[in-house]
């Protein structure tokens, strides 16, 4: 109840005061904006900064300008990434990690079953690297394990931090922009619990086809969703959540990408409201 209480108080803030600041602040709003806006950690914002923030998004979610606010996420991953790594290793290697290896598994037992050699297994936004230096033990075929992250402090701390092992390279940079430049062959993407959910839409559904294009492809996504997206109702994606993060429908992008669901399940997280859909899709 109290919860509920300060939710609506702090709505009510957002769209008077946080709304008036965002007017009479325009350099404040510009200074946000430049830094990203998707996650305050710590005593970073003032009282003052959080309302114009919440303010900012908000509106930008009724004005349904889906890019404007993808925009706004990798801003924030590029200019803060490491900082958001530096607060949360600890809980990725000490909680999530663990009590993900089983849903980690399912993603390596899928690969055994398959003929195919996949030349590499990519992560997009590897965060710490601590995931695919989780994984580089199981995959003994692949050639080279691959973190991407918009972070060039974070890739640079990953490449120093893991250079002694020979299978792991960590890119600087869009994975959208990466993919580019590969040739055909055969791959594995994965991501771990939230990165898709800052592409918009129409980014990831481009992003899909193009993977789709790229040779034999197995796609395993552990990410948020909102857990009161009724995908019946509303099929496509909605912007949800303190973050303005996307909840994707996740099975029917990759299936009008030309991908077909070989894994589908939802795992719910003690203290987050969202639910984490796990789906695993291949091209062949």
């Amino acid at each position: 109840m109290k919860r509920k209480i300060r939710s609506v108080f702090v709505e009510f803030l957002t769209s008077t005061l946080g709304n008036l600041l965002v007017v009479l602040r325009p350099n404040k709003v510009r200074q946000l904006s430049e830094k990203g806006l998707t996650l305050v950690l710590g005593d970073h914002l003032s009282s003052t900064e959080r309302l114009m923030r919440r303010a900012i998004l908000k509106k930008i979610e009724k004005a349904k300008d889906h890019d404007k606010l993808s925009e706004l996420h990798k801003t924030y991953w590029v200019k803060q990434g490491d900082d958001f790594v530096n607060n949360t290793q600890n809980n990725l290697e000490n909680v999530h990690l663990p009590a993900y290896k089983t849903i980690l598994d399912v993603l390596r037992n899928e690969v055994s079953k398959d003929s195919i050699t996949f030349g590499k297994l990519v992560e997009i936004g590897t965060g710490n690297g601590s995931v695919l230096s989780y994984l580089s033990s199981s995959y003994s075929d692949v050639e080279e394990l691959i973190g991407i992250d918009l972070s060039k402090e974070q890739t640079k701390t990953n490449n120093s931090t893991y250079k002694s092992n020979p299978k792991l390279e960590f890119v600087a940079g869009d994975v959208l922009d990466w993919i580019e430049q590969q040739k055909q062959g055969n791959f594995i993407f994965f991501t771990f619990r939230g990165v898709l959910e800052y592409f918009s839409q129409q980014q990831l559904s481009l992003f899909f086809e193009k993977l789709n294009s790229l040779g034999h492809v197995i796609f395993y996504a552990i990410e948020p969703t909102d857990a009161e997206h009724n995908y019946e109702r509303h099929s496509n994606s909605k912007v949800y959540g303190v973050e303005g993060s996307f909840s994707h429908n996740y099975v029917k992008l990759f299936k009008d990408a030309g991908f077909k669901i070989w894994h589908q399940e939802q795992k719910e997280e003690q203290g987050h409201t969202n639910i984490i859909s796990v789906i695993g899709a291949k091209n062949f």
